[in-house]
């Protein structure tokens, strides 16, 4: 009998019965999965993803567990029946980092943790001394590329190379680490970040929605609609989609940044002040962050990701195909991978809003059946290659990888 700790891998997540009806496994016991992040208090990729991950957990016969600082997101484990400890790992403090170890030390022993998965760079120094001092496989997800800067900058980056495994959220985040830290290729698991087609599917987002949020941000009837989703920071692109915008030349749309200042008031205002400058007042709006993001896609036409800086995947692209949207992004990280350049979106060169400009225009300009087609092809795309359940089983399968070294090599 195997009596090595693992994670079921059965195609599609089974509904967990309640524990004394749970049949005694032969192959061995479940494992229990510890994943660690600073904090669960927004709806970033990082924070989303470990929900996710804790779920498939949970219901392929598992014990998540997950460390953070606490946050919103908190009652959303809870939901999916994952467990949540919270401990200062979201601060930087060196004194504080150390001290973490001990409770990591102590965490991982009294709750039998089988894996430890790093998320993000402060906790996983904690997190890695701890899962050496407890003989426990440690495996990190390598999120995005980090400002390199220093020497000191890069070794403080250097800990997310650690894994006994490094899940890249994209190729071109494994050929970032490649690149920039030597980890050999043995190392890294590229497992592309995944979308929640079920809850990004046109099929389910009522027109009640759509126009409830037509109503709040008071957009008219019959303007095709362009949303640029996220947060107001400049690499987010919003200085070159409104200059783009005022390239098109166009009066017959509405165009949307979707996303809050989180405190950039100052960037706020200045954005304000160029779509003043170029007479946009009626064409484009900034609203604040949005609950309903589904909705919104629906709302809009074309969605944008006019990134200066590459993105590690960029999920605001596979969400619009998701839902059939014509998507835009800029040519250079992740989004090379999500979009085949006019088949399932455009690719412009990042910074330069004269080919923004031309791309909207070619959306735009598309007649009823091509938008069907292109359509078509972008949620295939999503749900055939970006799913929630495919992220979610290639992570499980990491996790076995690690708890089974012997035949992982």
């Amino acid at each position: 009998m195997n009596d090595e700790p693992h994670l079921s891998t059965e195609e599609g997540p089974a509904e967990r019965p309640p524990e004394e009806d749970q049949p005694e496994r032969a192959e061995g016991r479940m494992a229990t999965v510890l994943q660690i992040l600073p904090n669960l208090g927004s709806g970033g990729g990082v924070e989303r993803g470990t929900v996710e991950v804790a779920e498939a957990i949970v219901e392929t016969g598992g014990r998540a567990i997950v460390v953070s600082a606490g946050g919103a997101k908190v009652h959303e484990l809870q939901r999916v029946k994952a467990e949540h400890i919270e401990l200062p790992v979201n601060s930087k403090n060196p004194f504080v980092m150390y001290a973490n170890i001990g409770r990591l030390v102590d965490l991982i022993k009294k709750e039998g943790v089988d894996v430890v998965h790093a998320r993000s760079r402060a906790p996983a120094w904690s997190a890695w001394v701890a899962a050496r001092k407890t003989g426990k496989p440690f495996i990190t997800s390598f999120h995005g590329t980090y400002g390199l800067g220093s020497f000191l900058k890069r070794k403080y980056n250097s800990v997310m190379t650690k894994g006994d495994k490094v899940i890249a959220v994209s190729g071109f985040i494994a050929g970032h680490i490649r690149r920039i830290y030597g980890v050999p290729n043995r190392k890294i698991r590229t497992i592309h970040s995944g979308v929640d087609v079920a809850r990004f599917d046109p099929k389910k987002v009522s027109a009640e929605r759509i126009i409830n949020l037509a109503n709040a941000w008071r957009l008219a009837d019959g303007y095709p609609v362009i949303m640029l989703p996220g947060r107001l920071t400049r690499w987010k692109g919003q200085v070159v989609f409104i200059e783009a915008v005022a390239k098109l030349n166009r009066r017959d749309v509405r165009c949307l940044l979707v996303g809050g200042d989180q405190g950039r008031e100052d960037y706020r205002k200045e954005l304000e002040a160029l779509v003043n400058r170029h007479g946009l007042g009626e064409v484009v709006r900034i609203v604040d962050h949005c609950d309903d993001m589904p909705a919104a896609y629906m709302l809009s036409d074309i969605v944008v990701s006019a990134s200066t800086e590459p993105e590690a995947f960029g999920r605001v692209v596979v969400e619009g195909q998701a839902l059939g949207r014509l998507v835009i992004a800029s040519k250079h990280g992740g989004a090379q991978e999500t979009v085949e350049d006019g088949v399932t979106g455009w690719l412009v060169p990042p910074l330069d809003s004269d080919a923004l400009a031309g791309a909207m225009e070619a959306a735009l300009s598309l007649s009823e059946s091509e938008r069907t087609a292109f359509a078509r092809k972008c949620i295939a795309n999503a749900r055939d290659n970006f799913s929630k359940e495919s992220m979610c089983m290639k992570t499980l399968d990491v996790y076995n990888e690690v708890l089974a070294p012997q035949v992982s090599e």
